[in-house]
């Protein structure tokens, strides 16, 4: 099979009929089968983001550095450790 055996010019008007038939009932089968996974499967709902706090006293670290959601948000004089 060719690429001009599947254009629209040289397609019979009964041939054009039936293509436009298979693509629409395609496309209603492609809806029919979204809603229904929707349906199935409801998208998960997104839970409340917390702030991540990290902590960071390793050799080469900033000593005492505190960050909150990977931002510096200050030190913490004299502790090395939590």
């Amino acid at each position: 099979m060719s690429l001009h055996e599947l254009s629209l010019e040289a397609a019979t008007p009964g041939e054009r009929r039936l293509r436009d038939v298979a693509a629409a009932l395609l496309r209603l089968l492609s809806h029919t089968l979204g809603l229904l996974a929707e349906r199935v499967a409801p998208p998960p709902a997104v839970a409340p983001v917390e702030p991540l706090l990290e902590f960071h006293a390793e050799a080469g670290a900033p000593e005492g550095a505190l960050y909150v959601n990977g931002q510096l948000v200050g030190h913490l004089p004299g502790v090395h450790r939590l």
